[in-house]
């Protein structure tokens, strides 16, 4: 059992790269080799309003910020039939606990409230295996920003007794922006070791080796090999901006199932869905 927890700063994209998952199946087509199947009730109604966002360019309700119940968040339940080339077919049966981005807020300012410190100890429960961390900014002051947050973070991993037994996946997402595309293909060097190097290292220096992975992800995608603006356009929404699809029949998305599988199995994938 695949147990993962995602965190991210708001408007991360955290929400919207479930809901591409659960949508995934329906364009994926018989080239995939990976195969999703929403399962519960949570993850099928996820991939119905996935259709909307992917589809119709309708946004999605973000993740309830004051909820005082972690236990009244959804959990989003997936198999996933893995048929790597050259490879044993694998199953993973995946649970995953979107929380509110107003966690990260209050890591960055280092005063967690009881309700945010139940979450952040859930997160590190012993059955977790694995966190999937979504960043989005990389500009002037986001390595300070995100380096006060991690210091937080990797505290409250080491009280938690998990400091080296949790698999910890940085990924940059929203990697469809013309500035970062280029860096996609090696990101912990070209996007975290050239944007983020204060993070990264700090990362580095907490969490084995064999337990941190960077990637990037893009629940979007660009247009064509030929033509790389992002397949992305933002629509005012329930919470301002928010990012739609341009145009749904030609979704490609990057790098949405590599930081999964790796959370999961500790391998890495080439494939770029």
């Amino acid at each position: 059992m695949g147990n993962i927890r995602i965190i991210g700063p708001r408007s991360s994209g955290k929400t919207t790269y479930l809901a591409a998952l659960a949508y995934l199946p329906k364009a994926s087509g018989e080239k995939s080799y990976f195969k999703i199947e929403p399962v519960g009730e949570d993850a099928k109604k996820l991939a119905a309003e996935a259709e909307n966002i992917i589809c119709l360019s309708e946004s999605l309700t973000p993740t309830g910020v004051r909820t005082k119940d972690i236990f009244s968040l959804p959990v989003y339940q997936f198999t996933i039939d893995v048929k790597l080339p050259l490879r044993q077919p694998e199953r993973i049966d995946l649970v995953v606990r979107d929380y509110p981005g107003e966690i990260f807020d209050e890591l960055e300012a280092g005063n967690i409230d009881e309700v945010h410190q139940a979450f952040m100890q859930d997160c590190f429960m012993s059955d977790v295996e694995g966190c999937l961390i979504l960043l989005s900014k990389w500009e002037e002051g986001s390595d300070r920003f995100y380096k006060r947050v991690f210091n937080q973070f990797l505290e409250l991993m080491d009280n938690e007794g998990r400091g080296s037994n949790l698999r910890i996946a940085i990924a940059m997402s929203k990697c469809e922006r013309g500035e970062l595309w280029p860096g996609r293909i090696e990101p912990e060097v070209d996007l975290f070791g050239l944007h983020l190097p204060d993070t990264k290292a700090l990362l580095e220096s907490r969490i084995p080796a064999k337990n941190l992975a960077f990637f990037a992800v893009s629940t979007f995608g660009v247009l064509r090999r030929d033509d790389p603006r992002p397949n992305r356009t933002d629509e005012m929404g329930y919470d301002g901006k928010v990012s739609v699809l341009r145009q749904p029949k030609i979704w490609q998305p990057y790098g949405m199932m590599a930081p999964l599988y790796w959370l999961n199995s500790g391998k890495r994938i080439k494939h770029n869905v």
